[in-house]
């Protein structure tokens, strides 16, 4: 029996704006409002607004809750100042990623970790059966949250038209507690595109006021409302791993070449330490496959799962394909032999529908911003 996918405080508004709805992780998104190139170029050259309200919100409180969460994740939550942000990663004890999150510091003994929709339930689970022992406690809310992004390089000037708070001072990876619009949010200078942007965690029965208000403020600024499609185009240019296409329980941190997350300093045990000690060993001495950027000399758009060959043989898979507005051409994401992955390497191909395609193997990110 199927259940009905969860709406967040925008629903209504996204459908009144035209929006193309599509069930993801559960949740009913806007896949797009109009066109999909025209929401990516606005983030690239201007700005987008985006209803992130699908991510999963974890708070974690208590005299240990710094200690809990060094334990329970890959890096050491201890050392992130308050008003600081930091990507790390959970894993099974064999090592595989159970997710990628983002751990907010809000205060000298309050967390939020921030997962992927599709995997907010598990970690919130993992999380709840590894705080035993410790004086923290772990609490769903998710329900507590609207999350809304504004992304793009023309996000700061809109920001200030709507906020007091010190946007100036505000760090990458960093939040802060402020007003926008009148609405009280948390302000994080954090997001998914490769652009300088702003994620605004408020209570949902806020969040349709703030997006009115950002839509005014930006108007001038040419920000548009923006979908999960170029969300994924733009996180793709920007060499970014999606959990479920370039993370997954069957690779460790150190297979999709993101082993620098893995803090095997700090003090204690964490869960998958030993399994991650052996990983790290072995991509010293005999490299897995590893992640390149992969760019089409012809049209044809490469798809997750599709092979990556060369001398007739698979030397490798595809985890994300899309065409590139950024680049004009078809790109992708593949886990490759090692021996195939340097920058330039010649007489690789993606294998679609029986047709070897010819491919640039380059280096990731596909695209970086100016500073």
């Amino acid at each position: 029996m199927s259940t009905a996918p969860r709406l967040t405080a925008l629903d209504a508004l996204h459908r009144s704006l035209g929006a193309t709805m599509t069930d993801f992780a559960g949740w009913d998104m806007p896949l797009r409002y109009a066109s999909e190139r025209d929401e990516h170029n606005a983030v690239r050259t201007r700005a987008g607004l985006f209803d992130l309200s699908h991510m999963g919100e974890i708070t974690v409180t208590g005299p240990e809750a710094a200690a809990f969460l060094s334990y329970a994740l890959v890096g050491n939550i201890a050392t992130v100042g308050n008003g600081r942000a930091r990507y790390t990663m959970i894993v099974q004890e064999d090592g595989g990623i159970v997710d990628d999150l983002i751990v907010y510091r809000l205060g000298e003994t309050e967390y939020m970790v921030v997962a992927n929709a599709g995997n907010a339930q598990i970690v919130l689970d993992a999380l709840t059966g590894r705080v035993g022992g410790f004086d923290a406690e772990v609490r769903d809310d998710r329900d507590a949250y609207a999350l809304l992004a504004v992304q793009g390089p023309e996000s700061p000037a809109i920001m200030k038209a709507v906020t007091d708070a010190d946007l100036d001072g505000l760090k990458y990876y960093a939040g802060l507690p402020g007003t926008v619009a009148g609405v009280p949010a948390l302000i994080a200078r954090t997001g998914y595109t490769g652009e300088d942007g702003f994620e605004l965690f408020v209570a949902p029965e806020h969040a349709e006021a703030l997006w009115q208000a950002l839509t005014e403020a930006g108007a001038s600024h040419g920000l548009i409302p923006c979908g999960l499609s170029c969300r994924d185009t733009l996180r793709l240019e920007a060499g970014m791993p999606l959990y479920g296409h370039e993370l997954t329980t069957a690779l460790t941190p150190f297979d999709a070449g993101l082993g620098r997350v893995v803090k095997f300093e700090k003090e204690g045990d964490f869960v998958g330490r030993e399994a991650l000690q052996a990983a790290a060993e072995r991509a010293e001495t005999a490299p897995p496959r590893k992640l390149v950027g992969l760019v089409a000399e012809g049209r044809r758009v490469p798809r997750a799962g599709f092979s990556v060959v060369a001398d007739g043989k698979v030397i490798g898979e595809v985890t994300s394909g899309a065409p590139s507005p950024t680049l004009g051409k078809p790109i992708a994401m593949a886990y490759v032999d090692a021996a195939f992955a340097a920058p330039g390497t010649e007489g690789v191909g993606v294998d679609i529908r029986g047709t070897h395609e010819p491919y640039e193997v380059v280096a990731l990110p596909f695209y970086k911003r100016q500073k």
